[in-house]
């Protein structure tokens, strides 16, 4: 895409989010702690999620991609080997693997400042090999261009995914369910 989506405030879900979410993925949210960016349709597309879920079992992925149209497209790109030629990248190319290591600790330090998970790794196959790019991307949509080299570099390959409408359709405001964990 030539122009990939603005980076948008972190904020706390508001019900409307936790009935987007229910309705992205057909499950209520679980840890969630807060909307870490927003689709330019208005929706979240990704949430921040608490390193443990309310139940204790420790849950390393920080940021989750909720939007259904950005992962089938991601899905698309983890079909065509993206994935295996980034991998293969990060073990001839030293600048993008210190890039990537960076990433990786960017992410590990986001996640500690909420709840130390030790001996986790980050998410998404980081720092050595790339193994989901649905998290990769969703840390780049939170943290901004330039922090993940391989997230921005699979943002980039993504077509609007916004471009024809929501993912999901909420009730009119005030009539949407009480949301929660």
């Amino acid at each position: 895409m030539e122009t990939p989506p603005p980076t948008t405030p972190r904020t706390e879900p508001t019900d409307a989010d936790v009935e987007a979410f229910k309705q992205q993925l057909g499950r209520p949210p679980r840890g969630l702690r807060a909307i870490a960016h927003r689709c330019p349709c208005g929706q979240p597309d990704v949430v921040e999620t608490a390193p443990r879920l309310p139940d204790g079992t420790p849950f390393p992925t920080l940021y989750y991609l909720t939007c259904p149209k950005a992962n089938s497209a991601i899905g698309t790109l983890e079909a065509n080997g993206v994935m295996k030629e980034m991998t293969e990248r990060l073990g001839t190319d030293p600048e993008l693997a210190a890039a990537y290591r960076a990433a990786h600790e960017d992410y590990v330090r986001r996640r500690d400042e909420i709840e130390e998970l030790r001996n986790f790794p980050s998410a998404g196959g980081m720092p050595d090999r790339v193994k989901c790019l649905h998290v990769l991307v969703a840390h780049s949509l939170a943290a901004g261009p330039g922090v993940n080299p391989l997230g921005d570099e699979a943002l980039a390959m993504l077509p609007q995914w916004w471009s024809k409408g929501a993912c999901v359709t909420l009730p009119e405001a005030g009539t949407a369910k009480e949301g929660g964990q």
